[in-house]
């Protein structure tokens, strides 16, 4: 069975309050990119001489270290735990979303491993049995199984549905060869709560998003990575619309009324632009 894990982007981030388990109580609006990574998973055969229940083998963008450590994997041994019926696989995965750039790559791959290992070995689990499955393993991993636009508070596992449309513009995404640490970005904020909700500031027209809508991490990445701040600008000056970085970065996007090539303006950079 094969499957196509999506990315997505943070319209509005804001760090609210230090948790007492030392995580951080978010506010954000997650939106669904049609980025996608190919993760292909089969039996293995039984005389297959493997250690492993979950062969995993990453290709095209390579991740660093231990693939049994990676969140595809996880799911599958999660899962395996209490679905003990369920066979040995080999898992194919092809990653095109950008790794370290707030997209939330690794959590799609993570999310898209359970809803097809349900599909596949009849585990009859419905959607809010998947996203308790996803939310154990990351943050943003329940909205893939959802891969809606939603409210998102807590860690980002309390998600509202949201009546938000994008269809028709087209984003723009670049991520410089700049990886920002989800721990770093983390370390440097100083949580407070924003005049204004973002679930509030999208139901307003598109035009009022560069004024009103923020991202808590930009101005100490930036200020770390002034790059990553030029680039910000740079889509602006482009044309865009909206322009802001995703999660706690890398990757930067902006929302453009018509199509426009990124490659010439971000050489040495991954870029895309895609129609919503």
């Amino acid at each position: 069975m094969i499957t196509f894990p999506i990315a997505k982007i943070n319209l509005g981030l804001n760090v609210v309050e230090r948790r007492p388990d030392g995580y951080h109580n978010l506010e954000t609006v997650f939106y669904p990119v049609p980025i996608k990574d190919a993760l292909e998973v089969q039996m293995m055969d039984s005389a297959f001489p493997s250690s492993a229940d979950c062969d995993l083998k990453v290709t095209n963008i390579a991740i660093e270290g231990d693939e049994q450590q990676n969140l595809v994997v996880k799911a599958y041994r999660m899962l395996k735990n209490d679905f003990p019926s369920m066979g040995r696989v080999h898992a194919h995965l092809y990653k095109n979303i950008p790794t370290q750039a707030g997209m939330g790559g690794g959590s799609s791959d993570c999310a898209a491993m359970i809803l097809l290992l349900n599909n596949m070995f009849g585990l009859n689990m419905t959607k809010e049995q998947m996203i308790d499955y996803a939310a154990k393993l990351g943050a943003d991993c329940p909205f893939f199984i959802m891969n809606t636009p939603v409210y998102a508070e807590g860690i980002g596992e309390k998600m509202q549905p949201v009546d938000l449309n994008l269809s028709g513009w087209y984003i723009g995404v670049v991520r410089p060869n700049i990886p920002v640490p989800t721990k770093e970005a983390f370390s440097l904020i100083t949580p407070q709560r924003p005049a204004k909700n973002c679930r509030d500031i999208v139901a307003q027209p598109i035009e009022t998003w560069r004024d009103e809508l923020t991202n808590d991490f930009e101005k100490s990445v930036f200020a770390l990575h002034p790059e990553i701040g030029a680039i910000k600008e740079q889509l602006y000056s482009l044309g865009a619309v909206y322009a802001a970085m995703s999660g706690s970065g890398s990757a930067v996007f902006g929302l453009f009324r018509e199509n426009i090539c990124l490659e010439e303006e971000f050489k040495g950079m991954f870029t895309s632009v895609l129609l919503l």
